[in-house]
């Protein structure tokens, strides 16, 4: 019996407990949260309308200041997003974007010059809450600008550079004579058509497979023109493929001169020029026959090319044949480098046919550029720099103020010299 009820007193005990448990917690769970008691929120205030600088007149920017319930901490802000809207003097206000709070801007990018627009803000809450809305008074109108002021230090460095190049230019023209750097493969022309020669065999040339529209066949047809002197001095035969009529017109023309020049234009043959394809592998196949049947013993491929690269270089190499070759196609440079003896790369290409040229204004052009390439990779090394030694302040606790310094030299470099910002701080 004395276990009996023990037993019962301590069931009691537990019940007694239990009910005293669960009265607590649901006096806790009834009381409401800060967010469930909020019924309204606090609107923006003060909206601005200002017109974005330096662009096309199709954007503006939206200020104003956060709601008295936007907080830093998401726990504790009743605000979670702000509503942006749009009106015009012939529509009524339509949803444009949101925003996540603790932001108090908004770009609208998509309005046309000179016309009204006025805009509207509206507080997002927890609950599905909002606030009233905060119009604007003033309509804002975006305006063309003449001058994006974001660029004025690329503007700055395109004078001095387009300066840099007029300078050369007058320098090359009153017969002073420009360093340039010579490209093997222009030094390995003469050795190729050489060894034609001693061969008994012929040379051919390539000249891409784009129109004259594109600047890398202007260039080869350049290099064309010194090959053809070379062929016409040492009487060695030259055939020239094309798959364009008029590229294959300028390069008649490239010949013929280059033999009048060299003081041959009996041993000019047009026939060696001539037109296969506009179709690109059967331009390529065709080549590749000549290769097979004639065996040139020097080949040259300047210009522009795809996926025939592969094709004409394992060709030319598959049958002993020095071979040169230039492109500006970064994607077409692997197979000529691996394949080719010489290769003209990115820019060489261009650069050879000012040097061939020997014209005052393409030396003096090339000259400026490499001086204004020159400025752009000193201003990077510059930013690269500042970047390091901030790290380092950083690193070793130089002083606060040395690595603020560092690290603002770097951001102006990086963000108003090379980016947009331009004179704004």
């Amino acid at each position: 019996m004395v276990q009996h009820s023990i037993i019962k007193s301590c069931c009691k005990s537990v019940v007694v407990i239990a009910t005293l448990l669960l009265l607590i917690t649901e006096g806790y769970s009834a009381e409401p949260s800060p967010v469930e008691k909020k019924t309204s929120i606090q609107p923006a205030k003060n909206i601005t309308i200002k017109d974005y600088p330096g662009d096309l007149g199709t954007s503006l920017i939206i200020e104003w200041e956060l709601s008295e319930d936007d907080q830093n901490d998401p726990k504790k802000s009743f605000v979670i997003a702000y509503e942006v809207y749009r009106k015009t003097e012939k529509t009524e206000y339509k949803f444009l974007s949101q925003v996540t709070y603790q932001k108090n801007f908004y770009r609208d990018q998509e309005c046309e010059p000179d016309k009204k627009y006025w805009y509207q803000v509206i507080a997002i809450g927890k609950n599905n809450l909002q606030s009233i809305p905060l119009e604007s008074l003033n309509p804002g109108i975006p305006i063309l600008q003449w001058f994006d002021s974001r660029r004025g230090w690329i503007g700055i460095l395109m004078l001095f550079s387009c300066s840099l190049v007029v300078y050369f230019i007058w320098i090359a023209r009153k017969g002073k004579k420009l360093k340039i750097r010579k490209i093997a493969g222009l030094d390995a022309v003469e050795e190729a058509v050489g060894r034609a020669t001693e061969m008994g065999s012929s040379c051919l040339f390539v000249p891409g497979i784009l129109d004259v529209n594109d600047i890398q066949t202007i260039a080869g047809i350049t290099i064309l023109s010194h090959v053809a002197e070379v062929t016409a001095e040492y009487e060695t035969d030259m055939i020239v493929p094309t798959c364009r009529s008029l590229v294959m017109t300028m390069a008649r023309e490239a010949v013929e001169t280059a033999y009048l020049s060299a003081g041959k234009p009996d041993a000019y043959n047009e026939d060696d020029i001539y037109y296969l394809t506009d179709e690109q592998f059967g331009y390529v196949a065709g080549i590749q026959g000549t290769m097979v049947r004639d065996k040139p013993a020097a080949c040259f491929y300047m210009g522009a090319f795809y996926a025939e690269s592969l094709l004409l270089a394992e060709t030319g190499n598959s049958i002993g044949a020095i071979q040169i070759a230039g492109t500006a196609m970064p994607s077409q440079l692997p197979f000529f480098v691996a394949a080719c003896d010489y290769t003209l790369i990115g820019e060489e290409l261009f650069a050879a046919s000012a040097y061939l040229s020997g014209e005052p204004d393409q030396l003096g052009s090339l000259k400026g550029q490499d001086y204004g390439k020159l400025l752009c990779a000193a201003l990077i090394i510059i930013g690269c720099t500042f970047a390091t030694l901030s790290s380092l302040a950083n690193h070793y606790q130089w002083g606060t103020g040395m690595e603020s310094s560092f690290s603002s030299i770097q951001t102006y470099v990086s963000e108003n010299i090379l980016g947009e910002k331009g004179f704004r701080p």
